[in-house]
């Protein structure tokens, strides 16, 4: 390990920094801030800059959320139930800015990587768990970015085997120039692109007042009859909005882009243009398609995000339906852009491989292999002919939102770490929103395997497990809350100069004290996620046995 110090105005504790390429300055798309630059940004203009040097990680990684999938989760959501589950997207708001603060503050304060601070916190299964999770995912998740691929380039008149080979090869070269700076342009130019839903909307111009309301007011389309379908949709949205990758990407891409806490302001600023982006996005196309399927004998009979292109054209012209296709291809280049990164990072971490985008390919050659090799496999699946492409984007959001609850109960833990985070460690409030978001998340997942493997699932049933997740919910809020209390009690936390605390290497500190309550705790977890992987990817492969 590299024992350097990131922070300029910090000169006396070593930090864990795996790889020496993210010291120095910061080089970003918008702007540079140099190392030895620790001057108080005093001024408008000055603190302007700094957030145009800062600005990409959050944006980049929430734009890349609006991927393939995501056009296809809101495009069913609005032409199968209007704007009716609006109001999911308000409810997500908070979620996606507390668990993408906690990995950007990880980030920034130990200069390490989520997997990695996972293996050495948590031990060596739940460090290989994450890896493999996270890597076989990532490989499902990219398939689906090239399915929308192929789905914009058919609706546009484009040879299909040409556009993939294609957007492989832009999607490959934008990350091998050596230069962070210049992808970074690529991925911003990309999340700038993601705006060509706006003009859609106003061209749709969907009724803003019915949109106004069902935003904040909530909305169960189609009553108890449908309760189960309704309800798969939301865990659906949930799963595209809040997605695993999502951590590791941030975390890592934070300590490349050579941020420290010193900027953690700004970061934070760049986090909530990004969410900002991706709500509006999000509505808009739950709007746009509402409005051009009402009435219609599409409405309720989603197909794909292709039969969303043809809908609009049929609504408003074929200028809506190119603007669309081009921004669903524009979304899918973007998401295989953060995902294929998510899983290089991660791997490179773990593994103690030269890991950033500062290095070139022969500098980095593992790292640049990964990321490659991921994109490459993936173009290669959705050009075979006879894929089962609609069977791998069900696999994709169903061991999404089953894996879930696990990436947010370790970001959770770390988060409380002080050993990892110092002064930085989660408040009393961050924790008790947290715990509410696991344990949502935890009945979703619970909900979303029974539906797979019983797929006539009753609203009753639906309605028991929520009402059982619930209470022992409670009961392990309760517990958490006391247990919390006491220790915050004996020993307070002190968050005086945190702007300059950064985590020590990892092998000068303490293994985590482990308590009946943990070991209770990981222990459920482990066999809930190995049975409910097992009896997933069973049912998956009955279903293409079957087909």
């Amino acid at each position: 390990m590299t024992n350097l110090t990131l922070d300029p105005t910090v000169h006396a504790a070593p930090t864990a920094v795996l790889d020496d390429a993210h010291l120095g300055d910061i080089k970003g798309a918008l702007g540079t801030i140099r190392l030895d630059d620790d001057a108080p940004r005093q001024g408008l203009s000055a603190r302007f800059r700094t957030l145009l040097a800062i600005i990409g990680p959050g944006l980049i990684v929430m734009v890349g959320d609006n991927d393939a999938g995501a056009f296809a989760t809101y495009g069913q959501a609005g032409q199968n139930y209007g704007t009716h589950l609006l109001w999911t997207l308000l409810l997500l708001v908070p979620v996606l800015y507390v668990n993408q603060e906690m990995v950007l503050r990880l980030g920034a304060v130990t200069g390490v990587g989520h997997a990695r601070l996972i293996l050495e916190r948590f031990g060596r299964f739940w460090g290989a768990f994450s890896v493999i999770d996270l890597f076989l995912l990532n490989a499902l998740t990219l398939v689906t970015e090239f399915i929308g691929i192929t789905l914009a380039a058919g609706y546009l008149g484009l040879p299909k085997a040409l556009s993939v080979v294609l957007a492989a090869a832009i999607i490959i070269a934008s990350a091998f120039t050596g230069s962070f700076r210049r992808f970074e342009r690529v991925a911003i130019g990309l999340c700038v692109g993601s705006l060509l839903l706006v003009p859609v909307y106003f061209m749709i111009h969907p009724p803003v007042g019915r949109m106004a309301e069902d935003f904040v007011v909530p909305n169960m389309p189609g009553g108890t009859g449908e309760l189960s379908t309704v309800m798969l949709l939301i865990i659906g949205i949930v799963g595209t909005t809040v997605a695993p990758w999502q951590l590791f990407f941030q975390q890592s891409y934070v300590i490349d882009k050579r941020i420290t806490p010193r900027f953690m302001k700004y970061e934070k600023i760049d986090l909530w243009i990004g969410i900002a982006v991706v709500v509006i996005g999000a509505a808009a196309m739950m709007g746009f398609t509402a409005a051009a399927f009402a009435n219609t004998d599409g409405f309720g009979q989603f197909t794909d995000a292709a039969g969303v292109a043809r809908g609009l054209a049929d609504k408003a012209g074929k200028a809506a339906g190119v603007l669309f296709a081009i921004a669903l291809l524009d979304a899918s280049i973007i998401g295989a852009f953060a995902v294929s990164l998510s899983t290089a990072y991660a791997i490179g971490d773990v593994f103690g491989i030269k890991h950033s985008l500062h290095r070139g390919v022969a500098g980095a050659k593992g790292f640049y292999a990964v990321y490659a090799g991921l994109v490459a496999v993936a173009a290669t699946i959705v050009l075979i002919p006879g894929s089962p492409l609609g069977l791998l984007t069900t696999g994709v959001q169903t061991l999404a939102g089953v894996l879930l609850p696990s990436a947010s109960v370790f970001l959770l833990l770390l988060c409380n770490d002080r050993d990892v985070l110092g002064p930085w460690v989660n408040g009393p409030r961050t924790n008790a929103f947290t715990a509410a978001v696991v344990g949502v998340l935890v009945t979703l997942s619970i909900i979303l395997t029974a539906s797979v493997l019983f797929p006539d699932i009753s609203a009753d049933a639906i309605l028991t497990i929520m009402a059982v997740c619930g209470v022992l919910g409670v009961l392990a809020a309760g517990y958490a809350f006391l247990r919390n209390r006491t220790a915050t009690k004996e020993d307070p936390i002190d968050r005086t100069g945190r702007d300059g605390w950064r985590m020590p290497p990892l092998e000068t500190l303490a293994r985590p004290v482990v308590s009946t309550g943990y070991k209770i705790g990981m222990g459920a977890l482990r066999t809930y996620l190995l049975v409910a992987m097992i009896l997933v990817v069973i049912k998956i492969v009955q279903t293409a046995m079957a087909g």
